[in-house]
């Protein structure tokens, strides 16, 4: 008999913890930023978008978190799969619209199972992803 231990789910206050903490860091390099949050289900949390920000960011963030959450993995380390040639050039999705994965989207972990995502869209995709995991280490 296995016996499973409940994990706490990422809560709106996470989801802000997340959002503001990658936003800050986002300013701080000089970079507007859209950033998303979503929980395992695939729900928006939290959501911010600097409005110095290309209008895109926010779309992009959302598809980079929902990236991170469908494959478990950060987005930085999927680019090559994609690419022509890679595993998966072309992957189909639940979402009826194509996964985006350009580095930026960074999954949630809590005792070692997923509980959500974030993605950060606006920066250059280095910047994107520093901003997500610096993020990460705001929330405890």
């Amino acid at each position: 008999m296995s016996t499973m231990h409940a994990v706490a789910p990422l809560t709106v206050q996470d989801a802000e913890t997340l959002v503001t903490a990658a936003y800050r860091a986002a300013e701080a390099a000089g970079v507007a930023v859209s950033v998303t949050v979503l929980d395992a289900g695939g729900h928006l949390l939290a959501f911010r978008r600097d409005d110095r920000a290309v209008l895109i960011s926010g779309e992009t963030s959302t598809r980079k978190a929902y990236t991170a959450l469908q494959l478990d993995s950060a987005t930085a380390e999927l680019v090559d799969a994609v690419q022509p040639g890679g595993l998966f050039h072309t992957l189909p999705t639940a979402l009826d619209r194509p996964l985006l994965f350009i580095a930026g989207g960074v999954p949630v972990h809590r005792d070692g199972r997923l509980i959500g995502a974030i993605g950060v869209g606006g920066g250059a995709p280095e910047q994107d992803h520093g901003f997500a995991v610096a993020a990460l280490e705001q929330l405890a």
